[in-house]
């Protein structure tokens, strides 16, 4: 496609890749070269969470990109200045910003402790604007600069606002944020999008739901939002600004992949929360 532009030499900052989704794009985009920047909380192997942010490193690089690891929490300012720092420091700059940091807790409202509900606003809220915030600078002085947030199209569909207010109030925040900033940063030419799977993942998070083996055998791989995410990344910046996509649109518009089976699921893969 004549406005493919492949991601050779530019440098990624991301959070929570050590695993799933965010270690997917971070390889995807090592194969085509890129440099990645990637803070994680996880320096030691956990007993139920594979990876940690020093193996993800390890495997960018075998893709053959440039990793730097940071040991880092995306809600602590001076951690996530750290790792832009880091980024600059070994790569020259900032060209994209991946917030895949997220928390997830669906208990009930009565039953759901108020831990857990500021867990998940700030990592979800806060941790999306302290990374974006901090990128913002370095992005200006890039050639293509985007930011892909992981979060859904806002769907006032009571079945999922009923259903987990408090989680769906967490990831709706990071879509208005970042569609709000396509237009504060329209100007500046600084592509801002969301990216959100169609069907449940295949990744640790859905294992540990209390259905978590059924939704596993109807998961598609964390391939699908890898693959979405260059094909997004691959757009000129103000060519591609303002979007919430679904994984499987992407491919299909920007990338003409229309057979998902590579990407396992089964014939039905399940209907993944926010989307009907």
């Amino acid at each position: 496609m004549s406005d493919h532009l492949p991601l050779t030499d530019r440098t990624m900052v991301i959070s929570g890749a050590s695993r799933g989704i965010g270690l997917a794009i971070a390889i995807a985009a090592a194969r085509q070269g890129a440099n990645v920047a990637l803070l994680a909380k996880t320096a030691e192997p956990h007993p139920r969470l594979p990876g940690t942010v020093h193996t993800a490193a390890a495997e960018i690089e075998a893709a053959g990109g440039k990793a730097a690891a940071v040991v880092g929490d995306v809600r602590r300012e001076e951690d996530v200045e750290r790792v832009v720092n880091t980024a600059v420091e070994h790569f020259g700059g900032v060209d994209i910003c991946i917030n895949n940091a997220g928390a997830i807790a669906t208990e009930p409202t009565e039953q759901l402790a108020v831990k857990k509900f500021a867990l998940m606003t700030d990592i979800n809220l806060r941790g999306t604007f302290l990374l974006t915030q901090a990128c913002l600078p370095h992005l200006r002085k890039s050639a293509e600069p985007h930011v892909l947030t992981i979060a859904p199209p806002v769907n006032m569909n009571p079945r999922w606002l009923g259903a987990h207010p408090s989680y769906t109030l967490s990831k709706y925040g990071m879509t208005l944020l970042s569609q709000g900033w396509a237009a504060e940063f329209a100007d500046a030419g600084i592509a801002f999008n969301c990216l959100w799977p169609q069907t449940y993942i295949a990744t640790s998070a859905v294992a540990n739901l209390r259905d978590g083996e059924k939704q596993l055998a109807a998961a598609r791989s964390p391939q699908i939002m890898a693959d979405a995410a260059v094909a997004i990344l691959s757009r000129p910046a103000r060519k591609t600004t303002g979007n919430c996509f679904l994984d499987a649109d992407a491919l299909a518009h920007y990338a003409g992949v229309s057979d998902l089976s590579r990407y396992g699921g089964g014939p039905n893969p399940t209907p993944d929360m926010f989307l009907d």
